[in-house]
């Protein structure tokens, strides 16, 4: 669950509702723990505006962290779709691995460097502040801003993959090994091996009193853990699809229905008799539609003689279609995006194939054998 904030460098901005939820208790903290400690004296009122601006100025270094892998990912020609913020920094959406180690190290570590320089700037700035006079509420904001962009970029240096630090350490195992998937087994390892050192320190410092900062720690320990796990199998999926295109992969010999066959028929002479759980829908040997098991469902079954196929089917302007020249690594996206299990493989209006979620996991397991 996630919702647009915007553009920029042509890449889109989501915020994830998580985000949301941790902004809502930093301001919180912020209003009424930290900044009354470090700042005493000030109205109420000015420690909730300390806290909001401080958390928005938060979202701007993580969004500014996040742009930076993006633009230097952009500069090497790889594309990226989208850019999502979650309540432990962001996620840049990349169709693609990077292609060699170099660009791996460069995009990886353009984000702690970008969040240093903030946090330098800043820093100078709070200094001035504080010799010039400026209100104590600037201060504090600026002050805050500088310790957490450090905070920030430190915390990614963790050689925890896929943090940047262990991203960095994936180039550098990769260079040295010239394979990326062994490279990124080993980080992930590395990641899996700190996540749960994390979560064994929180969980000590829980007993020892100090149980929210414990739990703290034990979350961003599974985060972690969690992290290297599916970065681990993305980069595998990622190699295993890489240069495969739809043309490759599709079946050709497509079973298809006429719209005026109906439900009983479908289901008698084809769900029941063959392996497919959907197919596209033809009308005087046009494509219109797709039928699958699920658009028959709420049907009921004393009505499947009486109701046709080309009654409950998705028009094909609702039907996931792509053009045999795509990648296997983009159709798998679509489908993941749209929720289907499979795809109709057009070229002007005609129907070439078709390719399923079954035809790229069985792509998926022979390349990963091979790759072993």
């Amino acid at each position: 669950m996630s919702f647009s904030l915007g553009r920029i460098s042509g890449i889109t901005i989501r915020i994830h509702y998580t985000l949301l939820l941790f902004l809502i208790l930093v301001v919180w903290s912020l209003a009424v723990g930290y900044m009354p400690q470090q700042y005493p004296g000030l109205p109420q009122g000015s420690y909730w505006m300390i806290g909001a601006a401080s958390g928005l100025l938060l979202i701007i270094s993580v969004v500014i962290h996040e742009v930076c892998h993006s633009i230097v990912a952009k500069r090497f020609g790889i594309p990226v779709r989208r850019i999502t913020l979650f309540f432990l920094g962001g996620v840049s959406e990349l169709p693609e691995e990077p292609r060699d180690p170099n660009v791996e190290f460069k995009t990886a570590v353009a984000g702690p460097i970008s969040s240093f320089a903030i946090a330098t700037i800043l820093a100078i700035l709070w200094y001035y502040s504080m010799t010039a006079g400026h209100p104590p509420e600037l201060a504090a904001i600026l002050q805050y801003g500088a310790s957490i962009n450090g905070a920030l970029g430190a915390f990614n240096l963790l050689p925890a993959f896929p943090l940047d630090g262990g991203r960095i350490l994936r180039s550098t195992l990769w260079r040295l090994s010239g394979n990326m998937v062994k490279a990124t087994r080993s980080a992930a390892k590395v990641g899996i091996g700190i996540s749960y050192l994390m979560m064994f320190g929180g969980f000590t410092i829980a007993i020892l009193g100090g149980f929210f900062s414990g739990l703290w720690v034990i979350f961003i320990g599974l985060f972690i853990r969690s992290g290297a796990e599916s970065g681990l199998s993305q980069t595998i999926i990622s190699q295993a699809l890489a240069g495969t295109t739809v043309n490759e992969i599709m079946t050709r010999d497509v079973t298809t229905v006429d719209s005026n066959l109906t439900i009983e028929e479908l289901v008698d002479e084809y769900f029941l008799r063959k392996k497919h759980a959907g197919y596209p829908v033809l009308k005087g040997g046009t494509v219109v539609g797709l039928v699958t098991m699920e658009d028959i469902k709420d049907i009921p079954k004393n009505r499947w003689s009486q109701v046709t196929v080309g009654e409950v089917m998705k028009p094909l302007r609702r039907v996931a279609t792509v053009e045999p020249e795509v990648s296997a690594a983009d159709v798998m996206y679509k489908m993941s995006r749209m929720g289907v299990g499979r795809v109709l493989v057009m070229k002007e209006g005609n129907l070439l194939g078709i390719v399923s979620r079954r035809d790229l996991t069985h792509l998926i397991h022979v390349k990963t054998e091979l790759m072993q």
